[in-house]
């Protein structure tokens, strides 16, 4: 072996200078690596761990010695609580009546830095002891320093030491080497470990791939027994579950490179997104190196236990969030106060113990030994209860559980061969062979935990589900999500307690199907062709629905009903009309109360000067008529707000229709009024007499009349009703009211034009009689705009939708109306209110000169 070369043993004697051949003295070539920590015993246990994680480098200039390796970097706490759990085991042992009685352990423990450089220089020195130099009269050999190594917490560094040790015999017990080649007694004879490389049942991955909704996989396997075996078993259960498979690939790590290549570039072009690999440990780290060589897309690993747990497998980033399966956390009664019980005198003895210290609470204890690291010096106070870091948390005792179950492992075997029935002796001398032969037969219990080897060296496998999951200084870790037990009932074996970290770091499911769930509001297609996995989702057409996952059809929804966004439930049309409580419907309102107001405003304001020049000379009669006509106008459209009922449909039209006949009417008679009244001014007429009171009350009468012969006929044939008008929009309801006949509804609007007209037309004629409060004039202006309104209206109601006609219509009425209003009584009411002088026969009759006005 050439890594023995640098630890050459250098022979000196006095008559020759040949190795084994009456030698003299004997000096270890390099100087001697102290240990960590260290306790004499009448046999001492060798324990490597990784408790910091860097090796000094140094620039070599060949032109000095190069400096010893030594570690940097900060003390890892929850290596050093691994160390101290390796001591803990050792303390118990030596207190025990049962186990070694009488017989003192011993420990040497050393830091590896997780370098293999250490790892090997640490197995050597572990093997020569610290003796730099010794005699032999026959042969250039001692005994190794110790009987057992517990070691390490990597794999690579496991291998290092492994190597090495077996080659002088000497066993090596790993609390956290997973990697499957180390299971090769070929290559690694003395190597075992107390955590589990062992497989799962194929069953078991593929109820996990169905629990995570996975359809759409691909697989790879070892080509051979154990991986063919188990993809067998693994497709069979798969099919079960509906799960399609894309590809299956086979390989083993002896067969040619070409085949390796072609299996990662199926991998790559792969459409799926889940790999399911049973492949042994060597397997899986060939497939990762080609497969990092030209990175795939991200993919998602389910392994079985040959690889999932293999920390070796870590510095493969295309595996971070892979699930697997690890060992259960367990409990060490007691560990957590040895932890604790550690003083700053206790620390002061050893300088791994004085780095953890002064790393634990920042200061410096070194002080007292005349150095300083420019830190506060330690009062004294420190408490090691008080810390909450790795070292301090024992909620997880996984792999110091296997520190622990190591150490004791190498008790009981020692004890076998230096302990007779109860009687043990410290004197006879365990060769490493024998330490080897008896770890083989090792099988007790301690704290329910069951502590055996098969002829690998493996445990029993009992195992926790675990994910790869990446941490917040970079490095990944295995995090317990759930749970795999082989002896629950079928079907039971699997369970989930928390969240799984993905390699995208989200706790969302990946997705991995050849297409994926249609979900409710699609139909599926599936595609020509294809496995029944791989289908074309379709959205429902507006108006239809599929309320289930994956649904092969799409369904109509009632009339009175619409899908919703997601197409996936129809809910109720909104329906649609102008209602009380919307802005529109409230100043509409308002403007309606208000003209109502305002037309009795202005009836009171005639009433208490009814005797007036002004209210005489302009027909008092038709003018409170008039006002009342009106103020009935601009309340009559509120019965257009609201929601239509029968009676508000019926009642909207023709009061609308009667009512506005009405007002056309008094104006009508206002207009012929002032018409006669200047004819009968001229000598030798008489034409009043033609049209006096009672002829100007029949006149209105007559004209209410025929609109109310209209309204009633309408009302008879067919009436207005509510009416739920789905056409204009697919999505909502207005509710509207229906005409019924549309001919009796143009009818009503027709003969109120034509009042309307013919009142222009006469009041146009009137407009220039001489007289100084002609009303003709202003009732030219009032059907001028009462005529421009309702023109304007009849398109605006044809165009506009839902609500807004009738808010179309309410303003046609409240516009006309305040046209009147204004234009006939507003001039009228000013000069009352405000310029009573003015009120007058004189000023009536024209007779004062305009500047007077």
């Amino acid at each position: 072996m050439n890594v023995l070369l640098i630890f050459t043993v250098i022979c000196i004697g006095r008559r020759t200078a040949v190795c084994g051949i009456n030698l003299g003295i004997c000096i270890l070539q390099g100087d001697p690596q102290p240990p960590a920590l260290f306790k004499d015993g009448d046999f001492v246990i060798g324990g490597v761990f990784s408790i910091h994680d860097y090796l000094r480098t140094e620039k070599h200039l060949y032109t000095r010695w190069p400096q010893p390796l030594e570690c940097s970097g900060s003390v890892g706490f929850r290596e050093m609580r691994f160390v101290r759990a390796f001591e803990y085991a050792i303390s118990e042992i030596n207190d025990s009546s049962y186990l070694l009685p009488a017989i003192t352990l011993g420990y040497h423990i050393y830091d590896s830095c997780a370098s293999v450089p250490m790892a090997i220089k640490v197995a050597f020195q572990l093997a020569n002891g610290l003796d730099l130099i010794f005699n032999d009269t026959d042969s250039c050999v001692k005994s190794p320093a110790v009987t057992a190594v517990v070691a390490e917490s990597g794999s690579t560094p496991s291998i290092s030491i492994s190597r090495l040790l077996g080659a002088f015999g000497i066993s090596q017990v790993s609390h956290y080497a997973t990697c499957a080649c180390l299971s090769d007694k070929r290559q690694y004879p003395t190597f075992f470990r107390t955590i589990p490389s062992d497989h799962h049942q194929a069953a078991a991955l593929a109820r996990m791939v169905k629990h995570f909704g996975w359809t759409w996989i691909g697989t790879v396997r070892s080509d051979s027994d154990y991986g063919n075996n188990g993809m067998a078993s693994f497709l069979k259960a798969a099919e079960e579950e509906g799960i399609c498979v894309e590809y299956s690939e086979a390989y083993y790590r002896t067969q040619p490179r070409s085949k390796l290549k072609r299996v990662a570039d199926v991998i790559r072009r792969s459409t799926a997104h889940v790999i399911v690999a049973f492949l042994a440990s060597g397997d899986m780290r060939f497939l990762l190196e080609e497969l990092s060589q030209q990175p795939p897309p991200p993919m998602h690993w389910i392994g079985s236990e040959a690889w999932v747990t293999d920390p070796e497998m870590m510095r493969f980033n295309l595996c971070i969030g892979a699930v697997g399966f690890g060992i259960p956390r367990s409990v060490i009664p007691g560990f957590r106060n040895f932890l604790l019980d550690l003083s700053a005198e206790q620390a002061l003895k050893f300088p791994l113990l004085t780095e953890f210290w002064e790393r634990s609470f920042s200061c410096s204890l070194k002080w007292q030994t005349g150095s300083s690291t420019g830190m506060p010096a330690c009062n004294g106070t420190e408490d090691l209860y008080a810390l909450q870091n790795p070292y301090t948390d024992t909620s997880q005792l996984r792999i110091t559980n296997m520190v622990y179950k190591a150490t004791y492992a190498i008790a009981h075997a020692l004890h076998s061969i230096v302990c007779k029935e109860r009687h043990c002796d410290k004197n006879i001398k365990a060769e490493p062979w024998q330490v080897f032969d008896q770890l083989k037969r090792v099988n007790f219990t301690k704290n329910n935990y069951s502590v055996s080897f098969d002829t690998n060296g493996d445990p029993m496998a009992t195992y926790e589900l675990v994910n790869w999951q990446l941490q917040g200084d970079g490095s990944i870790d295995f995090v317990t999500v759930g749970q795999y037990d082989a002896a629950q009932p079928k079907g039971q074996e699997f369970s989930l307690s928390t969240a799984i970290i993905w390699n995208d770091g989200r706790e969302m499911v990946p997705v991995s199907v050849c297409s994926e769930s249609c979900p409710p509001g699609t139909r599926k297609a599936v595609q020509k062709g294809r496995p029944v996995c791989c289908y074309d989702c379709i959205n429902c057409a507006e108006g239809e629905i599929s309320n289930e996952t994956d649904s092969v059809d799409c369904y109509p929804c009632p009339p009175e009903s619409w899908s919703n966004k997601e197409n996936d439930k129809c809910i109720p049309k909104p329906v649609e009309f102008l209602s009380w409580d919307e802005i529109l419907g409230i100043i509409l309102t308002v403007f309606s109360i208000a003209g109502a107001l305002v037309a009795l405003s202005m009836a009171l304001v005639f009433y208490k000067n009814r005797t007036s020049p002004i209210v005489k000379s302009n027909n008092s009669e038709l003018s409170f008529l008039l006002l009342l006509s009106l103020a009935l106008c601009f309340l009559c459209s509120l019965t257009f707000i609201g929601r239509p009922t029968e009676w508000s449909c019926m009642l909207r039209h023709t009061a609308f229709g009667i009512i506005f006949v009405l007002c056309i009417s008094c104006v009508l008679g206002k207009t012929i009024v002032v018409l006669m009244a200047f004819r009968d001014t001229l000598p030798g007429s008489n034409v009043m007499k033609w049209f006096g009171p009672a002829q100007q009350r029949l006149s209105v009468f007559g004209f209410t009349l025929v609109q109310i012969l209209i309204c009633v006929l309408w009302l008879t044939i067919s009436p207005p009703f509510p009416y739920n008008n789905m056409q204009h929009y697919k999505e909502k309801i207005i509710l509207e009211c229906s005409l019924g006949s549309a001919i009796g509804f143009w009818a009503v609007l027709g003969y109120i034009g034509l009042l309307a007209f013919l009142c222009f037309i006469l009041a146009f004629l009137a407009r220039k009689l001489p007289d100084n409060f002609n009303e003709a004039k202003f009732i030219t202006f009032s059907m001028l705009i009462f005529c421009a309104v309702w023109i304007t209206f009849v398109p605006a109601y044809v165009s506009s939708p839902g609500k807004f006609t009738v808010a179309v219509e309410i303003f046609a009425i409240l516009a006309s109306s305040f046209g009147l209003i204004l234009c006939i009584f507003a001039p009228k009411c000013f000069i009352i209110v405000f310029r009573p002088e003015q009120n007058t026969k004189k000023h009536v009759m024209g007779k004062v000169p305009s500047k007077a006005l």
